[in-house]
């Protein structure tokens, strides 16, 4: 759609892609712990109750020669990651049980034409760093009620209204690529390139001597660069109902 619209994609570069997969959870393992990272490897691990989702961290386009290595050696990588999950990683026997998801960060230089308004991916891809994806869309889409849901009632929303929610959401846009952008380059992609280990980040080193420096990132991930609240007229309704 965005192609026959004429609509310009610009493409921000994503070196990663991401094999993510399921383990069995079990009471006595560890709480919620983000990620594991080691000399060229990353793996998230996400708390899902009784099973853990995990992402494994790959350079972009080596799928293929990961595959060629054959399953007991990808169990293998991952179980120097996390030993306690030796006695679980049989449970990946197929590469059927792994999807990959080819990352990509991009955006349109213009959101809209007339009749057609992007929004959340289809206006900016974001990398899974953070998983701030969905926060944006959402946010997005209050913006976008915000500023058509009046004209869209008086049937006439134009161009001038479609630009407005571009004028409203770049920025936060902007900011939130260009901080993945910087953690892609900046970490991931070295960490991934190496077999030696790296010392911590300046930033994280930071964090750890000065734990209310952790609010910074916080922030930016919980309720991104410009946080969005409805404001339509239906909004007090809604409220008291």
């Amino acid at each position: 759609m965005r192609a026959r619209a004429g609509l310009e994609v610009m493409d921000l570069g994503a070196p990663i892609d991401v094999l993510w997969m399921r383990i069995s959870r079990r009471p006595d393992d560890p709480a919620q712990t983000l990620g594991r990272v080691d000399a060229g490897r990353i793996l998230i691990m996400l708390d899902r109750g009784d099973y853990w989702q995990c992402a494994f961290v790959i350079r972009k386009g080596t799928f293929p020669e990961i595959q060629q290595r054959g399953i007991e050696a990808f169990r293998d990588e991952l179980t120097k990651l996390v030993p306690y999950l030796r006695d679980r990683v049989g449970e990946i026997s197929d590469w059927k049980q792994i999807s990959l998801l080819s990352v990509a960060v991009d955006r349109l230089r213009r959101w809209y034409c007339p009749g057609l308004l992007c929004l959340g991916d289809s206006a900016h891809a974001m990398s899974p760093i953070g998983g701030v994806g969905i926060n944006l869309a959402i946010q997005d889409a209050i913006a976008t009620a915000n500023i058509l849901a009046v004209r869209l009632r008086e049937g006439s929303v134009g161009i001038d209204a479609l630009r407005a929610v571009q004028a409203r959401r770049e920025f936060p846009t902007r900011m939130t690529q260009g901080m993945q952008i910087f953690i892609q380059n900046r970490f991931i992609s070295r960490v991934l390139s190496t077999n030696q280990r790296l010392p911590l980040p300046l930033l994280v080193k930071l964090m750890r001597r000065w734990p209310i420096l952790r609010r910074i990132p916080a922030r930016a991930i919980g309720l991104g660069f410009r946080p969005e609240h409805v404001q339509t007229p239906q909004a007090p309704i809604a409220r008291g109902a």
